[in-house]
């Protein structure tokens, strides 16, 4: 049974989806003007991470995470750099995407962007207005906030004790507070202003509000009620708590079953901001860290905690991911060099009940509203178990099969956190200057990190077996001095990278 944490209801709840077997997720995307910062990257890693955990429990998942491609802010630096509003937002998206790629974020099932959407989004607005929840003025279209006696409910906010934000002004000076029949009140539909994009609708031509949009594309691509709405923790309020709205009040209907929302991010314990010179975009992250351990890190906290970003963390992510590849590595080198009848001490039927019990604990953990850090913790107990049945260099062909066992079950369950492990796990981390010792060294002519370790451990054997040992001790030292550790074991040497 799954249990998750639901915003409106405030505790964990089992999680029954509305259709067995089937999983319907909305996210809210980015507004598409400038390349997305980490703090957004934790939203978007947290619910990939969640989508993949119930895809491996047995779920069909359709998730649908929309693309904000009309907004003010895609306007206004439309302005600034004197291009359309439409250019931007594509420059912008195509950017987003590859940095979820790069994040190791797996695309949605539908990614529907807002100008695409216009006809649904109009649709919603007439009914709010037929039913009583909306009202024209001047080409503006206003939800009624008091006329939803529900308002308030997910955020759980008092209408009576709310204020109306930041105060808007028209181009024509006039106050957009001034126009509204409460203070409350929120936009659904913009009337055009010069120069910014706009479509035809029954109130003249104008924009979606923000909050429509999302409503208006669960909608269509999911279906109401839909299992589970997911975003920041930021957009509980006003946004999430408008869609909830005036979806309900339009439609007659559930929106969403379960809400769930991602914690915040901070630099360094503090928040994260321009103002502060600590607003840090994934890209830029990403040029100085492997995507693998920025998820690491991402997962070491709970999703609903807030997530404290900082260099130091980021290193030791770093370090926590190169141990467990070290672990596996040495674990494929000693089941590639077992030999039949070689005397081991490793309990064969031992670790298979260690990854048994791994998988067990992973699941719990994650059941218990996807808690990622102790499903973390599962696994790096298995790595330490198999670091120490590993601790006799020798291993027979009896118990390599046991050690399969546990290394399958640790790439598995990372993978299900969306930390993809490559083929030669350690040797993605080698670093760069191992290719030119292995040409001065061993005469590699090659550009692959691996084959000039390789070449360098067997120019290494071909000296000592030649009694050279100069030329052994220059690879020795020349691969310690890169952070690499050897060990010489009756089946060879035997090379891990620690940094």
């Amino acid at each position: 049974m799954i249990r998750l944490y639901d915003t409106r209801q405030r505790k964990k709840v089992e999680f029954v989806p509305r259709t067995p077997g089937k999983v319907s997720m909305y996210v809210c995307g980015p507004t598409v003007y400038n390349r997305i910062h980490i703090g957004n990257a934790r939203t978007f890693i947290s619910f990939d991470m969640i989508r993949r955990y119930l895809e491996w429990r047995g779920f069909e998942v359709t998730f649908v995470q929309n693309v904000t491609d009309v907004d003010d802010k895609i306007i206004n630096r439309a302005a600034e750099e004197g291009r359309t509003a439409a250019e931007v937002a594509a420059e912008y998206t195509e950017l987003f995407i590859q940095d979820m790629h790069a994040a190791g974020v797996a695309d949605p099932t539908i990614r529907p962007k807002a100008t695409e959407e216009i006809p649904a989004m109009i649709s919603l607005v007439e009914s709010l207005i037929e039913k009583g929840h909306a009202y024209v003025v001047d080409g503006d279209v206003y939800f009624s906030v008091r006329s939803d006696p529900r308002y308030g409910t997910l955020s759980g906010r008092n209408v009576d004790e709310m204020e109306s934000g930041h105060r808007e002004l028209r181009a024509d000076g006039q106050g957009l507070e001034d126009r509204k029949q409460d203070p409350l009140d929120f936009a659904l539909w913009k009337a055009a202003k010069p120069g910014e994009p706009a479509w035809e609708s029954p109130w003249g031509q104008g924009r979606p509000g923000w909050h429509i949009e999302c409503s208006a594309m669960s909608h269509k691509y999911l279906g109401l009620p839909f299992d589970i709405h997911g975003g920041g923790q930021d957009l509980v309020f006003p946004h999430h708590e408008n869609e909830r709205a005036q979806s309900e009040c339009g439609c007659g209907t559930t929106f969403a079953n379960y809400w769930m929302h991602s914690g915040m991010l901070q630099i360094n314990s503090e928040k994260m901001s321009k103002s502060l010179g600590n607003f840090l975009l994934l890209h830029e992250v990403l040029e100085d860290a492997r995507p693998q351990a920025l998820r690491m890190l991402t997962l070491q906290t709970h999703y609903r905690s807030p997530l404290d970003f900082s260099v130091e963390r980021m290193d030791e992510a770093n370090a926590a991911l190169t141990r467990v590849e070290n672990a596996l590595s040495a674990a494929d080198w000693a089941c590639s060099n077992a030999t039949d009848g070689a005397p081991d001490a490793l309990d064969g039927v031992a670790l298979r009940e260690q990854a048994a019990a791994c998988q067990e604990a992973f699941t719990t953990a994650m059941d218990d509203d996807f808690n990622a850090p102790a499903a973390l913790g599962a696994i790096f107990t298995l790595v330490g178990q198999l670091n120490t049945a590993l601790a006799d260099a020798s291993l027979s062909l009896a118990n390599a099969e046991a050690v399969v066992c546990a290394t399958d079950a640790i790439r598995e369950l990372l993978a299900v956190l969306g930390i993809a492990l490559a083929e030669d796990e350690g040797a993605a981390n080698y670093p760069a200057e191992v290719v030119p010792l292995a040409a001065d060294l061993a005469g590699y002519g090659g550009e692959d990190a691996m084959e000039a370790v390789e070449a360098l451990l067997e120019a290494r054997a071909q000296a000592r077996a030649e009694k050279d040992w100069s030329r052994a001790d220059a690879v020795r030292d020349g691969l310690i001095g890169l952070g690499f550790v050897i060990e010489d074991t009756p089946q060879g040497a035997k090379v891990t990278y620690e940094g």
